[in-house]
């Protein structure tokens, strides 16, 4: 049975399971009773429709959520551009200037940034596509050293957000409740959510990746049967909750909350009188969601041959052609490897796919790490058709190891985000971060070794003499 140790405790209740149909209330009776908008919404709140799909989208892919809520969210003055932010056209970060290499690409561990947020303190490092057309994706770092003020609140137009925790515990309050994400988890915030997060254990540091097309699913098992890899019951929803901030009182004058919005990879901002944490109750299957990856049930082989990588997926965002992802989630946790006359670390390989891994905690199998290597908070990209693999001093110990059962990444968990787009690389990834590792390449594979062995009577048209 997998167990993962926090230092963090736990603070939350949650609603358990992928893809459900919840109702949950903060208050008895904040429901209605099998309708959705009555002409008078229980304990004078108002009935308001989340859809994160088409009104029309066929229904095992409809998502929606109705939320009963004190004031609606529509109540705010006109939004303009943010005066700042990581999103605007003169900022590194700039997702119009990207630029597209086939040279692989490796980042030591990204700085902690303590005088920021998380919204002021996502870098975009890399993407493809516009969010404009709902095609895409952006691929992130965060690094925050302050909570977000209590009186505001972030959300995207332009795509769910999957965020990975690296370092320190994020505490999410969302306008559907409340998540606790700590590392080896994961969370989901869709489209248009409202979020706040706070930071209890003090700077954070993490991976994200946004998606603007479709949203996130459980990969199809096949053969593999009905379990194993993620299971739908251990994803974990927010239960409601809500304050009652809701404009002026007579004693305390007119509070502000501030609201910040990610449109076309731009930053724009309002300010309400009312908390947007208003939400008494909410139905429906449209909602941000965690998981634990120390859950991750892993498959291998137990005879020969190291699989594919897609035994690995934990979350896929399909594109219209089956068996091909907008972007893929997929884990290397511990595991067993048990296989017979195999190369057991992952093969070298050129990918119609483009791969941005990244290190949660301790060691890469098939990357060396310390000094210069490939470290936790640090990342690598491998673009389309780039020729990768296990560096020159892994491939020689795998090549000649032992080939008896052994656990590999004990204490580590690397992840990549995979998709089938050619990824461009910001200003920021490329320069301003000032991480990439210049030598990676060459250090890597520049000591690969010539085993070669012509046989005797051999040519090299094939044929023999």
């Amino acid at each position: 049975m997998p167990v993962t140790t926090f230092e963090f405790g736990e603070l939350y209740k949650y609603h358990n399971g992928f893809g459900s149909y919840i109702e949950t209330e903060a208050v008895p009776g904040a429901l209605p009773i099998a309708q959705n908008s009555p002409q008078k919404p229980p304990h004078g709140l108002y009935a308001e429709k989340l859809s994160g799909t088409a009104f029309t989208a066929p229904r095992h892919e409809n998502q929606q959520s109705w939320l009963y809520r004190i004031l609606p969210s529509c109540a705010h003055p006109p939004f303009t551009p943010a005066a700042d932010g990581p999103f605007k056209s003169d900022k590194p970060s700039d997702p119009a200037k990207l630029e597209y290499i086939p040279n692989q690409l490796r980042w030591d561990p990204f700085d902690h940034d303590d005088q920021t947020d998380f919204v002021s303190g996502l870098h975009l490092v890399a993407g493809a596509g516009d969010p404009t057309l709902k095609q895409g994706i952006g691929m992130y770092i965060y690094a925050a050293g302050k909570s977000m003020h209590e009186h505001s609140a972030f959300y995207s137009a332009d795509g769910d957000l999957l965020i990975v925790a690296q370092d320190g515990v994020l505490d999410i309050r969302t306008e559907l409740g409340w998540l606790l994400v700590r590392p080896m988890e994961i969370c989901v915030i869709p489209r248009g959510v409202k979020y706040q997060v706070l930071l209890p254990s003090g700077p954070v540091r993490g991976y994200a990746l946004e998606l603007y097309q479709g949203h996130f699913a459980l990969p199809e098992l096949g053969p593999i049967g009905s379990n194993c890899l993620a299971n739908a019951r251990d994803f974990q929803a927010p239960v409601a909750c809500f304050s009652e901030d809701h404009g002026a009182t007579a004693s305390e004058g007119r509070r502000t909350y501030t609201i910040t919005v990610k449109f076309n990879n731009s930053l724009f901002q309002t300010k309400q009188a009312h908390t947007p944490f208003d939400v008494v109750a909410w139905h429906g299957n449209y909602y941000p969601y965690k998981y634990d990856l120390g859950r991750f049930n892993t498959i291998g082989s137990i005879s020969y041959d190291h699989p594919d990588p897609s035994i690995f997926t934990v979350l896929t965002a399909p594109s219209d052609h089956a068996g091909t992802a907008v972007a893929d989630f997929v884990i290397f946790p511990p595991r067993w490897l048990v296989a017979e006359d195999t190369f057991r670390p992952p093969w070298y390989h050129r990918n119609t796919m483009s791969e941005f891994m990244g290190l949660v905690a301790g060691e890469y199998d098939a990357k060396k790490g310390g000094q210069g290597g490939f470290m936790p908070g640090g990342a690598s990209l491998h673009n389309v058709m780039s020729g990768h693999g296990p560096d020159a001093k892994s491939f020689e110990g795998a090549s000649n190891a032992e080939l008896k059962p052994t656990l590999v990444g004990k204490g580590s968990c690397a992840f990549m985000f995979e998709s089938s787009l050619m990824v461009g690389v910001t200003e920021w990834g490329l320069k301003m971060c000032k991480k990439v590792q210049e030598g990676y390449n060459e250090e890597s594979w520049g000591g690969v070794q010539v085993h070669w062995k012509k046989p005797e009577g051999a040519t090299s048209d094939g044929r023999l003499l």
